[in-house]
């Protein structure tokens, strides 16, 4: 069965580009890296290894649009969420506790993947990637889940430029977007207890986690387009469509950021246009050439990271997959010259991150939270 594009009731677009997203983290970024090392006259690899590396405070790479991506996508398949849960009997009130029980699930799971159990909780640090994804998503899913669109389009709007006039008006200090002076650290330090990540500043910290909650929210508006009926639009226009609401996202940021930088430390309002506009010119792309076009076999090396990525991502805190890797081309490695050395260890560890989601895909065992 095909509706809206999608195969057996499943977008198969949105596990693929979860799953492309997931691969920078489990040591693609590292793999180009080593690629690039082979060519270090050469200015395009240059830039191409400065983008698999954050930016140290103002500006953007392609390695700052990884988090957010996956935001976007947590949100993008919400609406797909909720019409499963209610044609499978569900209530308003099963579907708002499941939404609490996941976003309370994804911050423990982040306190956890950050060292709970060394049972250091002074120097614990509480704040994480999982626990930003847990409350964004959980604000964003109530928010969706309790007014209509239209509002929750003009709420966001209120979002961002809210958090754009506390950051700009409230700090008392030159610079209200400074590593030392802006309003998300201050709040961070009189409220975030336990360790903050850059010492005094915590980029998942509590504040900005406010704009946070738009880029779900940005994920879930673009779920709700997707499921229009084919009898309204259909999937050429759909991607279409999100091409051109791309480029308007990305223009409003690129304009916004002459007075408020894109900076990812502190999800700045337009950080969280131009990333959303990245955000859904992929998925437009990805729609499109898998779901339309119906290249799903294509995708497979993608889906199979893409429906395990919260596995991966705390298995490679806890599993060494490094030293699987090592065991069997570590001698190889050693005798070769070290840029090839490096791309040999790079690829080893993508590798054997891949075949363990391989092995949890043919078993049928994906974690759900």
């Amino acid at each position: 069965m095909e509706t809206n594009g999608i195969k057996h009731g499943r977008l198969m677009s949105l596990d693929a580009l979860r799953g492309f997203d997931m691969l920078f983290i489990m040591g693609l970024s590292e793999w180009i890296v080593a690629v690039c090392g082979l060519f270090p006259a050469c200015g395009a690899t240059e830039w191409l290894t400065l983008q698999m590396r954050h930016v140290q405070w103002h500006g953007l790479t392609h390695h700052d649009t990884i988090f957010p991506l996956f935001l976007f996508l947590a949100g993008l398949s919400f609406p797909f969420s909720i019409a499963k849960q209610r044609a499978g009997g569900k209530s308003q009130k099963d579907i708002y506790l499941k939404i609490l029980r996941r976003g309370l699930t994804l911050v423990l799971l982040g306190v956890v993947y950050n060292g709970f159990f060394r049972l250091d909780f002074p120097d614990l640090r509480y704040a994480s990637v999982l626990g930003r994804i847990g409350l964004a998503w959980m604000f964003a899913a109530l928010l969706f889940m309790r007014f209509r669109l239209r509002t929750c389009v003009a709420l966001s709007a209120v979002v961002l430029v809210g958090y754009w006039l506390m950051m700009w008006l409230i700090p008392s200090t030159s610079d209200p977007y400074s590593f030392e002076g802006n309003l998300a650290g201050m709040v961070d330090r009189m409220l975030l207890p336990g360790r903050m990540n850059d010492g005094t500043f915590d980029p998942e910290g509590i504040l900005s986690t406010l704009p946070a909650i738009v880029t779900a929210l940005l994920g879930m508006f673009t779920g709700r387009w997707v499921q229009m009926p084919d009898e309204r639009f259909s999937g050429n226009q759909k991607a279409v469509y999100m091409l051109a609401g791309a480029v308007l996202l990305f223009l409003a940021g690129w304009a916004g950021s002459c007075g408020f930088p894109l900076n990812k430390k502190l999800w700045t309002s337009t950080f969280v246009c131009v990333v959303g506009a990245y955000s859904l010119l992929l998925f437009a792309v990805f729609y499109w050439i898998i779901d339309v076009k119906g290249h799903y076999r294509r995708s497979f090396v993608f889906r199979v990271v893409g429906l395990n990525s919260i596995t991966i991502y705390l298995a490679q805190r806890i599993i060494p997959f490094r030293q699987v890797s090592d065991f069997f081309l570590g001698g190889l490695a050693g005798k070769c010259p070290e840029v090839i050395a490096t791309l040999i260890q790079a690829t080893g560890y993508m590798t054997v991150c891949w075949l363990f989601l391989y092995f949890l895909y043919t078993k049928k065992v994906f974690l759900k939270v």
